[in-house]
C-alpha cells in the first residue's frame, strides 16, 4: 500500500496573496497578536530542547480523541501539556 504525501509547499509571496485573499487557516474568532515589547526579551530565556523517547501510551479513547480533533501536533500538544505538569510538581 503506497502512501501519498500530503506536504504542501508555499512561497512566502503566495501565502501573502492567499492571507490578503482571505484563505488562511487563521481562524476568523482567532485573537491578534500582542505587541511584543523590550521587557519581554529582556526577561526571555533560551530552552534548549531535550531528547525524546519513543514508547507506547495507552490513553482513554475520548482524551485522545480530543486532542486530535485539535488539528495537526496533537502528540506536540499531549507532550506540552505534560511538561507542564512536571514543570509545575517540580516546584
Amino acid at each position: 500500500m503506497t502512501q501519498k504525501s500530503t506536504t504542501v509547499r508555499y512561497s512566502l509571496s503566495a501565502i501573502k496573496r492567499k492571507i490578503a485573499r482571505g484563505a488562511s487557516k487563521t481562524r476568523a474568532d482567532a485573537p491578534e497578536a500582542a505587541p511584543i515589547g523590550q521587557d519581554f526579551w529582556k526577561r526571555a530565556r533560551v530552552v534548549m530542547p531535550r531528547g525524546k523517547t519513543s514508547v507506547h501510551l495507552r490513553i482513554d479513547t475520548d482524551v485522545f480523541e480530543w486532542f486530535k480533533m485539535q488539528g495537526d501536533g496533537h502528540l506536540t500538544r499531549m507532550n506540552a501539556v505534560l511538561r507542564s505538569y512536571v514543570d509545575a510538581h517540580k516546584r
